[in-house]
């Protein structure tokens, strides 16, 4: 029972390219990775945690001048809230003067709340610096991937854009199937498998572009379909990175699609058309379209 317990208090949900995995018989306690957990919360978390922990502080030294024989000057009737606003002023180094130390016990007090003060205010500064200053891409993807005919060829494409419009040099993409197995030995295992795209670089990402794989006797997509797909746990991985010239660093987007994002005998809605007076027109509202081939053209399941 008591191993049962510990082995639930150690469950961790696991958020995962749009999958939940259940981690288990970790020991990871909530202060031993702590820089880590103020970079990954969401803001309306690291803003309510930053909040309660300058609380707790200034509650804490509040109380230490309350418990003293008269530390403070000026405290009118000697109310804990007036020893707690008192704190906020010396903690946020503000110091507006009416109220100050005026013994040994009060100086001492405020000279750890001060150092307390200066050292979590820079603390702060530089995770909400950090948090600010991460590269971020900006990069749409396509919510599914689709299989059709493109060039007479049966072909696995991915579509992204650059939801910024800005320029992004030397960007490479890259496409990876994972899937699991049985080895001979009867152990479950699973592999990654990089898949020959018709072009994997582009000098600049400033629009959209389209990845293409061709699926031939070669590919490891060769005779799959849905059903096998699902088999084999299979999913694509979309790795785009590239250097953004506004931002002056190199920038990096991931996308995951499980078997049920592709769909075979479908081509993405076409967003690119000229307007009136010349101009080059895309329709981003219709980005995530994807329309029935052909009769004559759709792929189906490759068996050839």
């Amino acid at each position: 029972m008591t191993r049962s317990r510990q082995s639930k208090s150690k469950r961790r949900i696991i958020q995962f390219g749009g999958r939940e995995i259940v981690a288990e018989g970790l020991d990871l306690g909530f202060w031993a990775d702590i820089s880590h957990r103020c970079m990954t919360a969401s803001w309306p978390s690291f803003i309510a945690g930053a909040a309660a922990v300058f609380l707790i502080f200034n509650a804490a030294f509040a109380l230490l001048y309350w418990i003293g024989d008269q530390p403070i000057a000026n405290v009118p009737g000697g109310a804990y809230i007036d020893f707690f606003y008192f704190s906020i002023e010396t903690l946020s180094t503000a110091g507006y003067g009416d109220m100050h130390p005026q013994t040994h016990y009060g100086h001492f007090v405020a000279t750890i709340e001060l150092f307390t003060g200066i050292f979590s205010m820079s603390l702060m500064t530089g995770l909400i610096f950090a948090r600010f200053s991460r590269p971020n891409a900006r990069v749409m993807f396509a919510k599914s991937l689709v299989v059709s005919i493109h060039e007479g060829k049966p072909t696995l494409m991915a579509r992204f854009a650059n939801e910024r419009h800005t320029i992004v040099s030397h960007a490479t993409a890259q496409i990876s199937l994972f899937r699991t197995g049985i080895s001979k030995e009867g152990h479950r295992y699973g592999h990654f498998t990089d898949l020959p795209l018709t072009r994997g670089d582009s000098p600049v990402l400033a629009l959209s572009w389209m990845l293409y794989h061709v699926i031939d006797a070669h590919s490891p997509l060769h005779g799959l379909g849905p059903d096998e797909l699902k088999a084999m746990n299979a999913h694509f991985i979309v790795l785009v990175p590239g250097y953004d010239e506004m931002a002056a660093q190199t920038v990096r987007s991931r996308q995951t699609y499980f078997p049920d994002d592709v769909r075979f005998g479908e081509h993405y809605a076409d967003i690119v058309s000229i307007a009136d007076n010349g101009r080059v027109r895309i329709d981003y509202s219709r980005f995530h379209d994807t329309e029935p081939d052909r009769p004559d053209a759709a792929p189906g399941r490759q068996s050839h």
